[in-house]
């Protein structure tokens, strides 16, 4: 009768075995999953870490664009309410006869400094004048059409007359040039 005891115990150590193995698998599969879990909440925190990084990046950049040209062009209302008090000192300069010149002449020297100081404020804060001449080609982008006239000797789209010079604040116009343009659909086979 004794073997059977024996039996039973090997018996008893085979279960225990199977079962510890069990146990193992099951515990092997849990660690498998908590690994897979793991990484893929890893993965969540290195995609959300990227995105972030990347819209700070995006971020720096847009505020450098917007401080550049708000160095640049952060000016213009100024610089826009600067133009009729070049405007003025042009119209007076232009409306002084020869006679005035000569007996005035420190008074339009005055004027003329006046203007050159201005325009050198002017360029050195980025701003140009547009200044076209008549005869040349009219160019939207430049210049406002301030009426059209069918001038004989001229082709139609060419500056007829300069109303007020344009100016522009780096690449933007602050005001365009305002011109008169002939309206003659007729070609002209030589200037005269």
């Amino acid at each position: 009768m004794a073997e059977p005891k024996e039996d039973s115990f090997l018996d008893d150590i085979e279960e225990a075995a199977a079962e510890e193995r069990e146990r193992g698998e099951a515990d092997g599969a849990s660690e498998v999953s908590e690994i897979d879990a793991l990484r893929a909440e890893r993965d969540a925190l290195q995609d959300r870490f990227m995105r972030a990084l990347a819209d700070a990046e995006n971020a720096r950049k847009r505020s450098d664009k917007d401080r550049r040209e708000a160095e640049q062009y952060g000016s213009s209302r100024l610089a826009r309410d600067m133009l009729p008090v070049h405007d003025g000192l042009r119209r007076a300069l232009d409306a002084i006869t020869e006679e005035q010149r000569a007996t005035s002449a420190a008074l339009v020297e005055g004027i003329e400094l006046t203007l050159r100081e201005l325009v050198n404020v002017f360029s050195k804060h980025g701003i140009t004048v547009i200044d076209p001449q008549p005869g040349e080609k009219f160019d939207p982008r430049h210049h406002e059409a301030m009426f059209e006239a069918p001038v004989p000797g001229t082709r139609a789209g060419e500056i007829i007359q300069v109303s007020a010079q344009g100016f522009m604040l780096h690449d933007r116009i602050l005001r365009p040039a305002q011109v008169g343009v002939s309206s003659n659909r007729e070609e002209v086979s030589e200037r005269g």
